[in-house]
Formats: C-alpha cells, structure tokens, sequence
C-alpha cells in the first residue's frame, strides 16, 4: 500500500491537513443509554444485576459473586507461575515503572510570614482507587502496571481491580503484573457494569474514590457517567503516533516505528513528518515492504489508509509547529541532536528522543507511563502519575497578629461583595 503523502508547500495542503487531523468527537448516544441504564441498575441491584451482566456479556455461568473474586493469593500464584522469561521481564519493567514515579511524589510543605501566619500544603494518597483492565483478547499486562504503580507509590491502600474473563479464561501476565503492584484483590468483571460496581459499591465490590484504566465505548461512558461521584483519569481516544525525522534514521526502523501505534486500533493516527523527500519516499517503500509480514496487517492497512500520513515540511521547524498543532499522544523526535528539537515542542503526551527510542520501550518499560492524553488533550493534559492518586489539602494557622492584618483585608473585600456574615467573622477577632 502507498501512505497518503502532503507537503507543506501545496497550496492544498491546509485543507488536506484539516481533513487529516479532524476528528468525530461525538458520543454514540445509544452507546450511551445503555450504558447508564447498565450502571443506575448496578447502583440499585448491586451483585445481582453485576452478575447477570457478566453472565450474559462475558459468556460466563456463575451463580455467586464469590466465584468472580480474585485473591491477593491467586495473583500471587500467577506470579510464581509464570515462565521464568517472563517473570523476569515483568519484575523489572514494574522495578523501573515503580522507581520512575518515585520521583513525583508530591511533598507537605508549610511556611511562616513575617506576622507569624502559618500556611501551607498537606498531600495526602486517595483512599481508594478501581483500576479497570481490559480483557479477552485486549488483555494488557502493560496497563496493569502502568496504572496501578503510581497508585501504589502514591500510597493508596486500597487497590481494587476488574478484569472481565470471556468464557472464565483468566489471563495469568494481568494477575501476575497486579500481584507485583500492590492490587488488593480483583474481580472477573468487565463493561460498564463493573465501572458502576466500583463507583457505587455493592455487597460484595467496595466503591472506590477514583477509577482509572482504558476500556470499550461502553467503559468509556459509564466512566462519563459515575465522574462526580467519583474521580476518573480520562477518557482516552485512539492511540496516536508521531515522527519527526532528519532522514537519519533507518526507514524501515520508522515504518515500523509507525505499525507500532496503527495495529492498535482502525482509527490510530500515524504520521511521519520530514523535511527529506527522498527519505518520504524510502519510508513507502519500507511499509510496502513490511506490511506483508505483519500478524495485524488488516488493521494496520486500515488505519494507515484512513488517518496515516507521510507530511514533507520545509524544515524541522516547520515540522515542530505542524506537530504542536496536532499535539500527538507520542511524539519521536529521530533527529540529530533531539534535545535542542525538543524545545520547539509544547504540546505532546510523551516525547521519544533519539534514533534508539522506540515509542514501544515506553510502552512498556523504560519507566515514564504509557498511559496518553490523546486527540490533542495534550494541549492541557499530561501523562498518568503519582499525583493523580494524591490530594492536596491547604492549611492555615493565622497568628493573634496576622488576624489583626488579614481581619481587616478579609473584612473590607467581604463588604465589597454584600458578604455581611464573611464580613463580621474576619472583624470579630480584631482587638
């Protein structure tokens, strides 16, 4: 197959450009109903409607909510079991993930004025956090780790995890990957089901204060539909993928580069943009060449004809901005010296920097998490961390003499806004 190809100085290329990096935001709103008519019956039926639809979703026949529970001791076991290859590979990928994020954990801190006030900050870990996975043939060990260790740093205490299990088959890399995390103990539900059992609570599922990890269409709009009640991380959109390269790098390396993210998903974006036409062309010719050996050719072809595309730019500047425009997931920067590149970039999920970073090292150990904003929430999003399973509660201590300086502020702007009682408490401490 041929990739679409742009250039910067067709006189086209704008509304190419539009056409490319458009996307349908809108909510399927059957998907939606049923969804929410799922989860308002979890909320009032609890384990007996959360075992009818796993019953008829995942192909299972359970008659008790305790033939859906995973142990701490049964992950435990999948862990040991595992062949040690992959035992191995596993430990030291959540090692790394876990060290990574020890680096953000977020830190108390009070100070003193010079009127004796005390003022700061307390952070705190989230007490309780649902993590869902995906399962079947979507089963992401990957996701396990990246999601539940920064909780696990971050001190949360209660990890709870869902999983659906098609037809009873559990997969031991997902319980291997959550034994090495912390995750207290699971369950062998999926969809939205298991969302509204997290959010709400059942007699057998606790509820949880947040609830993070990827799912279906059905997942993503229970997510929308519980948030309030409880916190979520995002709702993510297809895996996106963007290259910037000098013509330095191998093509095949790139095209594969781009495979990584297109085999994902129909409707992944992957996009190379560089200043070298010659090199555009090589990377055709690398895809025509590799395409035919993939296992997920299908979709791989699909995505790349549908919302693939090969852009030639005037120069590595000129290629930052068309990446700050389409603010991508990941974003490889396959330059000669990528640091002073990076510069010109201000709006990405995750930058790769380098001919020898593979996007697919952070997807699954280098340590930074995998876990994106994507379709350009990269203009106000960032990655999955620590501190979104920590709080941050504010403290004051005003001194007998800082009340008689801010007693007087507080009290004038409370009169400012008719705030009479804001107004009164202030000036009541005054002497």
């Amino acid at each position: 197959m041929s990739v679409r190809q742009l250039n910067t100085a067709d006189p086209q290329f704008e509304a190419e450009f539009s056409k490319l990096v458009a996307r349908d935001a809108s909510v399927d709103p059957e998907i939606t109903r049923r969804a929410e008519a799922i989860v308002e019956d979890v909320r009032v039926r609890g384990d007996e409607a959360v075992l009818e639809y796993t019953n008829r979703f995942d192909r299972m026949s359970v008659s008790s909510m305790d033939e859906l529970v995973i142990t701490a001791e049964e992950m435990k076991a999948a862990l040991d079991g595992l062949p040690a290859d992959q035992r191995e590979a596993l430990t030291e990928a959540a090692q790394r993930i876990r060290k990574f994020h020890e680096n953000e954990l977020g830190k108390t801190f009070m100070v003193t004025d010079h009127l004796g006030n005390r003022m700061g900050q307390r952070v705190t870990a989230v007490d309780a956090v649902g993590l869902y996975v995906p399962g079947g043939k979507a089963a992401y060990p990957s996701s396990v780790l990246m999601n539940a260790m920064p909780a696990n740093v971050a001190g949360v205490r209660q990890i709870e995890m869902v999983v659906p299990t098609p037809g009873g088959e559990k997969n031991q890399l997902v319980l291997a990957a959550a034994s090495l995390c912390g995750v207290n103990r699971a369950y062998a539900i999926g969809g939205a089901q298991a969302v509204a059992a997290l959010a709400y609570g059942t007699k057998t599922i606790p509820c949880v204060d947040k609830i993070v990890g990827p799912g279906n269409a059905y997942v993503a709009a229970a997510k929308r539909h519980v948030f309030g009640r409880v916190g979520i991380d995002m709702i993510a959109g297809p895996s996106e993928i963007l290259v910037i390269c000098d013509g330095g790098t191998n093509p095949d390396w790139i095209a594969m580069d781009l495979f990584s993210q297109a085999e994902h998903d129909e409707l992944a974006q992957a996009v190379l943009l560089t200043p070298d036409a010659e090199f555009a062309d090589a990377v055709q010719a690398s895809i025509a060449k590799l395409l035919p050996t993939m296992s997920r050719r299908d979709i791989i072809e699909k995505s790349l004809a549908a919302r693939g595309a090969i852009i030639v730019t005037k120069d590595l500047e000129e290629a930052c901005r068309v990446a700050d425009t389409i603010a991508p997931e990941h974003l490889e920067l396959s330059v000669e010296d990528p640091e002073k590149w990076a510069e010109h970039i201000h709006h990405a999920g995750a930058l790769f920097l380098g001919r020898w970073t593979s996007e697919a090292l952070g997807d699954y150990c280098a340590g930074p998490n995998h876990v994106l904003p994507t379709s350009r929430t990269a203009r106000f999003s960032s990655p999955l961390g620590v501190y979104d399973f920590q709080k941050r509660t504010s403290v004051l201590h005003v001194s007998e003499e800082g009340v008689q300086v801010l007693g007087r502020i507080a009290s004038t702007l409370a009169e400012g806004e008719s705030l009479t009682a804001h107004s009164r408490s202030a000036r009541y401490r005054l002497k």
